[in-house]
C-alpha cells in the first residue's frame, strides 16, 4: 500500500462558481466547504453509507464493478476514491500484475479506509495518491480504466474531473461513474425526498453530530445532471458507447463509456 502526494497547486479560479448544495458561492468556498465536509463525516463515513443506504450502497458497487468488465493485470484509478469501497472490489480481479490507486484529495477519508485496506490481502494492490480530481498527476493514456463512484458531483468542475479520466485512459479504456440521481417513480420520489430531507439529516446529528453534513448530500444530488444529461456531457467530452443503468428505481445510476 503506497501513498504519493501529487505537488500541484490545488487552489481554484476564485472569480468561478459553484453549488454547494442549493447554495450558490465561489469555487474557492466550495473546495473548502467540501473538504470540511468530508473532514466531519470520514470517521464513520462508511457506517453512514451501510445506514442510509440500508445497506443497498454495496450491491450498487458491486454492479459497477461488475459491469465495467475489469481484467486481470490491469490498472485501475479510482478518482475521489476515498475509503476505497470501489478499490478493494477491483483489486479482487487484478491479480497479482494489476493494480488500483486510489485517488482522492481528502486525507481523513482515505486515513478512514487504510484499516480495511491494511488488513486485507488486496493490500500490495492498491496505491494511494492525495490530489486533485480535476488535476490528476497521472500521465496521459496511463491507466485501462478509471472509476469514480458518489464522488463526482462534489467536484467544483464536474465536466473537468470526466475530462481528466478521459485523458489517463488509454485508447479502448473503460470509465465508470456510480453516482445518486432521482427515482423515477413518483410516490417513490415523494417517499425518498421525505427521508432525504427530514430523516437523514436528524440520523447525521445523532450520528455523527451534524445534521449540516448530511443536509448537503440531498442537495447536492438534487442539483446534480440527470443521467440523459450527463449521458450527452460524456458524449461532448469523446467518450464513446455512452449508457447508463438505474438502479432501485433511479436513487443510483451507473454510467459507462469508452475512450476511443
Amino acid at each position: 500500500m503506497k501513498l504519493d502526494r501529487e505537488s500541484k497547486d490545488l487552489s481554484g479560479p476564485d472569480q468561478q462558481t459553484a453549488h454547494f448544495g442549493y447554495r450558490q458561492v465561489s469555487a474557492a468556498v466550495k473546495g473548502k466547504l467540501v473538504h470540511q465536509h468530508f473532514d466531519t463525516v470520514a470517521r464513520k463515513y462508511d457506517l453512514m453509507n451501510t445506514l442510509l443506504s440500508c445497506g443497498l450502497h454495496h450491491l450498487w458497487k458491486r454492479a459497477a464493478v461488475r459491469m465495467m468488465e475489469l481484467k486481470p493485470g490491469m490498472r485501475v484509478l479510482d478518482v475521489c476514491g476515498g475509503t476505497a469501497d470501489l478499490a478493494l472490489r477491483a483489486a479482487r480481479i487484478m491479480g497479482d500484475t494489476g493494480s488500483v490507486v486510489v485517488y482522492d484529495i481528502n486525507w481523513a477519508m482515505m486515513a478512514a479506509g487504510w484499516p480495511k485496506v491494511a488488513g486485507s490481502v488486496l493490500a500490495p494492490r492498491i496505491g494511494y495518491i492525495q490530489g486533485d480530481a480535476e488535476r490528476l498527476s497521472c500521465p496521459d493514456a496511463s491507466f485501462d480504466a478509471a472509476m469514480v463512484g458518489f464522488g463526482i458531483r462534489n467536484l467544483t468542475r464536474p465536466e473537468v474531473g470526466f475530462k481528466e479520466m478521459f485523458r489517463v485512459l488509454k485508447p479502448g479504456g473503460t470509465m465508470m461513474c456510480l453516482e445518486f440521481s432521482k427515482p423515477k417513480t413518483a410516490w417513490f420520489r415523494r417517499l425518498y425526498d421525505f427521508y432525504s430531507f427530514y430523516v437523514m439529516p436528524v440520523i447525521g446529528r445523532i450520528m455523527v453530530g451534524s445534521g449540516d453534513a448530511y443536509t448537503y448530500l440531498p442537495e447536492s444530488i438534487r442539483m446534480f445532471s440527470q443521467p440523459e444529461e450527463l449521458s450527452a456531457v460524456l458524449t461532448g467530452i469523446g467518450f464513446t458507447r455512452v449508457r447508463y443503468r438505474r438502479l432501485t428505481d433511479g436513487i443510483a445510476v451507473i454510467y459507462l463509456g469508452v475512450k476511443p
